[in-house]
């Protein structure tokens, strides 16, 4: 049998067809559109993900070479975005627009001021809330779009949204309530008390239907599989298992952590390296890290605790970096031309210089703080920005290679940041599993060894996300009895990246530098 996994990210749906040891089949692809102002409001429409999801499961399949009677089950993640399903558009010029994306930063307001509550509940949100999360952005709406508000039936993270329009089924994922909606996963229950105390207490009425009322940990199947409507857009059988889905980073860090051959789930930090960046790591007891999100309880390996961190920008924070080069033209028409991504050209291209650990060398002189989105974690401070420091006059293609390798270490030393925050705390990792396509590259795997001190791993799969997704399908379909069984079954480690000692003392100076900048950059904000 073989099982879809569907990832909707900021920009694609993607989906790919697995069989039953986690090799890739076939995949397929769909951008989304996002609309955005300089006042810090992005928005999406449901509608049209849910077209990119459906048109990407029925040519994945195709691609595949298998028929609908070979998919046992589907599976599903996104990012962790709101949509409003029901009632009156918050934007009536532009009804279709019902998604608060997860990067809108429209409500730091209103976190702020839930923040200042000191409730007990955000304890497990790092001690901060952030405006990335769900209650501030229900907040902001209730106060500026109440008839859209008071009206909705429901308020869905976007994986649980696609888990409702493929199955009918309202459930929601303890994964998703969990991080990002403050669900007390380790007592099964919500907290009133902090509804009320945030404005926000008619969320509890009628047992929390508009929020979730039906709990189920992430691979539960859900509903009585895919409805009619779902499996004649996919091109799948009616029935076909539904499973309770998952944050896309939490997904990159299920089919990471517990890869045979790996160092094991409790020991493993799962870096996913996307548009944002999400580390994931998982205890056998709670940790609270003072501005690292959790702990949250089953949120990603069931039956342990979790701690999530990383930045709001970091592929983004490439894309922004570089774009600003004035060599970014040709290199881009190049990159082209060679059929890859910027980023992925300027990794190539340095990669070629053969310098080995050396490779920092290049960025002698220059140096990124690349929050241009705010530090998520460990200091949950959404209103920081990014700082370039040594710019000169070059105009050239090495010049901007430099650039690359810059941000690519402020990168990294946000990361060392939140490994040493956690390590504080207790929370312990001695293996980084990187996911994503711009952290697997050998030369930034590399470089995120050598920054760390920590050996890098990457696992076979070339879609760990997908892979993370299909895992889930393998469950709800009853193929494996366990999520910890699939991790084994279906990822395996591939490639290993130690650190250099030699390069340790460039990076730790540069890591003095950057927290130096980071400091002097937050003082005057």
């Amino acid at each position: 049998m073989h099982y879809v996994g569907v990832d909707v990210g900021t920009g694609s749906a993607r989906a790919g067809v697995f069989d039953a040891k986690g090799a890739l089949k076939g995949t397929a692809k769909r951008p989304i559109d996002t609309w955005r102002d300089d006042a810090g409001h992005a928005e999406q429409s449901s509608a049209q993900i849910w077209k990119a999801v459906c048109d990407s499961v029925a040519e994945a399949v195709l691609a595949a070479d298998v028929s609908a009677q070979d998919i046992a089950g589907i599976g599903f993640d996104a990012t962790c975005s709101l949509v409003i399903v029901g009632g009156t558009p918050s934007d009536p010029a532009h009804p279709d627009r019902d998604v608060i994306a997860w990067f809108d930063h429209r409500a730091e307001e209103q976190a702020d001021r839930i923040n200042a509550t000191a409730h007990p509940v955000l304890q497990y949100v790092g001690g901060r809330i952030s405006p990335e999360m769900q209650t501030p952005k229900l907040l902001w709406l209730k106060e500026n779009r109440n008839q859209a508000y008071a009206s909705a039936d429901h308020f869905f993270d976007l994986t649980d949204f696609l888990t409702w329009k493929a199955s009918g089924s309202v459930a929601r994922s303890t994964c998703t309530v969990t991080c990002k909606w403050t669900y007390l996963a380790h007592e099964g229950r919500w907290d009133d008390s902090f509804f009320d105390e945030v404005g926000l207490g008619d969320l509890t009425d009628d047992g929390h239907a508009r929020i979730g009322s039906d709990i189920v940990a992430p691979g539960t199947a859900v509903g009585h599989g895919l409805t009619e409507a779902a499996a004649r857009s996919m091109g799948l059988r009616p029935g076909t298992a539904v499973a309770a889905g998952l944050i896309d980073a939490h997904a990159g860090g299920l089919a990471t952590v517990g890869a045979a051959g790996g160092t094991g789930a409790t020991r493993t930090l799962a870096y996913v390296f996307g548009t944002s960046s999400c580390t994931m790591t998982t205890s056998n007891a709670a940790h609270p890290v003072p501005g690292v999100w959790g702990p949250y309880f089953s949120a990603m390996v069931p039956g342990l605790w979790l701690n999530e961190g990383g930045q709001s920008a970091a592929g983004a924070a490439l894309d922004q970096l570089c774009s600003s080069h004035p060599a970014a033209p040709e290199a881009a028409r190049l990159a082209s031309e060679d059929g890859k991504t910027l980023t992925a050209w300027l990794a190539d291209r340095a990669q070629a210089k053969d310098l080995g650990s050396r490779a920092v060398t290049m960025a002698q002189g220059l140096h990124v703080v690349p929050e241009y989105l705010g530090n998520r974690a460990p200091f949950a401070d959404p209103r920081r920005r990014a700082v370039i420091a040594g710019l000169g006059l070059q105009t050239g293609l090495d010049s901007l290679v430099a650039l690359y390798v810059a941000g690519l270490c402020g990168l990294a030393y946000g990361l060392r940041q939140i490994i040493e925050a956690q390590t504080r705390a207790g929370v312990e990792s001695s293996v980084i599993s990187v996911s994503g396509g711009a952290g697997t590259h050998p030369f930034s795997a590399q470089i995120l060894a050598d920054a760390t001190g920590r050996t890098v791993e990457v696992t076979q799969s070339p879609e760990p996300v997908l892979l993370g997704s299909a895992m889930l399908a393998a469950h709800a379909a009853q193929a494996v009895p366990d999520l910890q069984t699939a991790m084994r079954m279906m990822s395996s480690v591939a490639h290993s990246f130690q650190p250099d000692a030699q390069a340790a003392a460039i990076h730790d100076a540069r890591f003095d530098a950057f927290e130096r900048l980071q400091a002097v950059a937050h003082a005057v904000t």
